[in-house]
């Protein structure tokens, strides 16, 4: 089977990431990987905000704080929870969308543009040996949090991949039947 190929089809979330992480080159590779992603026209919608060691403890000062100030349903298991969330890996990559005005490319064509860089990056990170998963919850699409991460009015998060190297058991893929998914127009 052809690697790229192979790369793809055994790609997996993990939910268990310890150190180690990628390297700066490292990183570098998957960023690249990222921008190559499907871009209408080139307008750049796709930015990236990378967090380890202090900058995960930001992330979650800045959850808990914008849970007690917005979420009616709070608990105290809930506070803590969003307070553990950024440490569930050694590296988080938070996916931004800015919307850029263009006569040809709609805001969510640009937003899915991001999604794809998002897939880039998970593609990547698993080529070079590293696991990630892909997490949205209350936190992605937030304004709250957006303002707090000095992001603008034109810019979304669309996500949280948090990275690092996989622990304990792989998880098994399941062989997927395509017929379920596809219609055939001849």
């Amino acid at each position: 089977m052809n690697k790229a190929l192979k790369n793809i089809l055994e790609r997996n979330s993990h939910r268990n990431l310890v150190d180690p992480i990628p390297s700066k080159d490292e990183m570098e590779q998957v960023f690249q990987a990222a921008l190559r992603a499907p871009d209408h026209a080139w307008v750049r919608p796709s930015s990236f905000i990378q967090l380890s060691g202090a900058g995960l403890q930001k992330l979650s000062d800045t959850f808990v704080e914008v849970a007690k100030e917005s979420f009616e349903d709070l608990t105290d298991d809930k506070i803590e929870k969003y307070k553990n969330a950024p440490f569930r890996a050694p590296l988080i990559v938070i996916l931004v969308s800015t919307k850029k005005d263009h006569p040809k490319v709609p805001r969510i064509e640009q937003i899915i543009s991001t999604g794809t860089a998002g897939q880039n990056i998970m593609l990547a990170l698993n080529a070079l040996g590293y696991g990630a998963i892909w997490r949205t919850g209350r936190f992605a699409f937030n304004e709250k949090i957006s303002e707090r991460l000095g992001l603008n009015d034109d810019q979304t998060i669309i996500g949280y991949i948090y990275i690092g190297t996989p622990k304990g058991k792989k998880k098994s893929l399941p062989k997927m039947n395509t017929e379920e998914y596809i219609s055939v127009w001849d």
